[in-house]
């Protein structure tokens, strides 16, 4: 059996998460996960009974919902199966040819554009705002740019002013822009989010995620906002049902609550801070994060670093992986002060 050359090539990128590790699972505690700190909202109490029926393909209630939430039409959102789903189905909806990427960033802008046949460029950094100038020129025509904010995994913030001239040089260019903006609700500045320049830029694509802001990691949702025209096509091509109905209604539930965003972020202001200063004690290099993880620079290999830890059953996030970073870097995520004293204690046992 052939198979197109795009998929024989194609490498899965691999993530953390508590079944990252064989033979784990949920015994350790988890800190490789980049998901709220809190949980979900207590308002996310889900109705099984709706478990028989088939989901509403086209999100209608969610939708309305998000509309009221982000304060843009309905039409403008497009919903799905987590914000994996929708980079995927970007893709293959652009087609892309000419791509720029930072490096170190998420992995699956590269895996979803090499599966359509791209070949991305990669402009490495570990602080995009302040070398902009010089990504900004490797902004290429008729192409994509990809740009996480924050960034996963460094947690660097960029300024929405230095968002919008990437966008401004990229549309004279007639390039699209996809902001990747699933962690900026969680920053103590989340009004540096671009979402109301969609309506200015139709270049612009965000995708977000309930995933990251809401605890919804086992229920997979996310959702994009951009032109009428892109989402329309993007509604078109993704697969049906692919969200699933308890999904639906986690979503709406959760963007109910108007207490838990504000309570997450004093939460990750105040251990973001205990965990930096801890472990800088320790001799770690911590990056200057703006959102809920961390990353590290460590003196022993990650992997070494990695299987120490999880001998005291704590799990972190292995960065070699990353494009742009070494063997020397792991990232954690913030979580609860019981919870990060116990991660201190283990660095301090193994060290």
């Amino acid at each position: 059996m052939k198979f197109a050359k795009n998929i024989r090539s194609h490498s899965i990128v691999r993530h953390g998460g508590p079944y990252s590790i064989s033979g784990y699972g949920s015994r350790v505690l988890d800190f490789s996960s980049n998901v709220n700190p809190l949980g979900y909202p207590s308002t996310v109490k889900l109705n099984l009974d709706k478990i028989p029926v088939y989901p509403d393909h086209d999100s209608v209630k969610l939708k309305q919902v998000l509309s009221r939430y982000v304060k843009i039409p309905k039409h403008n959102i497009t919903i799905g199966n987590g914000a994996t789903e929708i980079i995927y189905d970007f893709c293959r909806a652009t087609t892309p040819n000419r791509v720029l990427i930072v490096a170190p960033t998420f992995g699956e802008y590269e895996a979803a554009c090499r599966l359509c046949g791209a070949r991305p460029e990669f402009f490495t950094t570990l602080n995009l705002q302040n070398d902009l100038e010089g990504f900004i020129k490797k902004i290429p025509k008729n192409g994509i740019v990809f740009v996480c904010n924050p960034n996963n995994p460094t947690g660097e913030l960029v300024s929405k002013e230095s968002i919008i001239s990437i966008i401004k040089t990229a549309k004279s260019k007639s390039s699209l822009v996809f902001v990747d903006e699933c962690f900026i609700e969680l920053t103590q500045t989340p009004d540096q989010s671009v979402l109301d320049m969609v309506s200015k830029f139709d270049n612009l694509f965000v995708l977000r995620s309930l995933t990251k802001s809401f605890g919804l990691a086992g229920l997979r949702l996310g959702y994009g906002i951009g032109n009428k025209n892109l989402v329309s096509i993007l509604d078109k091509i993704k697969v049906p049902w692919s969200v699933n109905g308890l999904a639906h209604q986690a979503g709406i539930l959760a963007l109910s609550d108007k207490k838990f965003l504000p309570k997450t972020r004093k939460l990750i202001k105040t251990e973001s801070t205990f965990l930096i200063n801890s472990l800088s004690k320790l001799g770690f290099f911590c990056s200057d994060t703006k959102t809920n993880f961390i990353l590290i620079k460590t003196k022993q290999p990650s992997k070494v670093l990695q299987k120490k830890l999880l001998q005291k059953n704590i799990l972190v996030r292995d960065c070699s992986n990353f494009r742009g970073l070494d063997k020397y870097h792991i990232r954690i995520a913030v979580r609860t002060r019981k919870e990060n004293k116990k991660l201190v204690s283990a660095f301090e046992a193994i060290l």
